[in-house]
């Protein structure tokens, strides 16, 4: 890790889909800066690898395997941030899939993959840290979008439909919050993850793959943007942010 100013004033942040892609690069970003990391995912061999990654570049971190799709694996996250580093500051809502496909080829399971993990998810991520910030009287809610949700395209319609659902939620609890806790949405345009590997409609994997080489920034990009949301004063928000690669459409 390159030395960079200490901004985050071991701030604990907890991460969910951080093995790879934006996840990991927000897990590096913010620990180079300071931050207690709390890293979460499925496969626990690149967790361990990231942890151990960070460990040895000065940073602090640990990790625990989740699925967001379990409610109880987010409540269990939560305990592990507050019981290693006695306290949460931040959770980002990062894990996310894309089945993308048109809407009549009726691919359900895919329609209920992409609730399970980026609507419910996210929620379930919000309900396991909400009762801990409204503890302290503090905290941060990061949720990783996407600009699928500004634009709307074929075969994108469901994927987009959750994305447009999380920001929907995120401002009604902007409204309800009474500034304690601070939420922010991020958008990413075409970045350079592993989001293809798991499309099952070989056209669009196709697609998203060759519109990566063309047109995809780095996930440090997104990471810096985090960085920006959280070292903001307390009484100030960041509402959404926008990030795509200048080129985009």
């Amino acid at each position: 890790m390159n030395t960079v100013e200490k901004t985050m004033n071991g701030k604990v942040v907890l991460i969910t889909g951080a093995s790879s892609g934006i996840g990991e690069a927000i897990a590096i970003t913010l620990a180079e800066h300071g931050a207690k990391v709390v890293l979460s995912a499925r496969r626990k061999d690149k967790l361990e690898i990231l942890t151990e990654q960070i460990k040895r570049s000065g940073g602090e971190a640990t990790y625990s395997v989740t699925d967001v799709r379990k409610k109880e694996d987010l409540l269990r996250l939560v305990q592990t941030a507050t019981d290693t580093f006695g306290r949460l500051d931040v959770i980002i809502n990062n894990a996310g899939i894309g089945q993308l496909s048109r809407i009549d080829d009726l691919d359900i399971d895919g329609w209920e993959e992409m609730i399970d993990v980026n609507l419910k998810g996210v929620l379930y991520g919000m309900a396991a840290a909400i009762p801990v910030f409204k503890q302290q009287k503090s905290g941060h809610i990061i949720n990783i979008i996407s600009t699928s949700g500004i634009k709307i395209v074929p075969m994108q319609g469901v994927y987009a439909g959750t994305k447009n659902a999380v920001r929907t939620i995120a401002e009604a609890f902007r409204q309800e919050s009474n500034g304690e806790i601070r939420i922010t949405g991020i958008s990413p345009g075409v970045v350079k993850t592993n989001l293809a590997e798991n499309i099952k409609n070989d056209q669009m994997k196709l697609a998203i793959q060759e519109n990566m080489v063309k047109l995809a920034i780095n996930p440090t990009a997104i990471a810096n943007a985090v960085v920006y949301a959280i070292h903001q004063p307390l009484d100030v928000e960041i509402g959404d942010i926008v990030i795509r690669p200048s080129i985009q459409n």
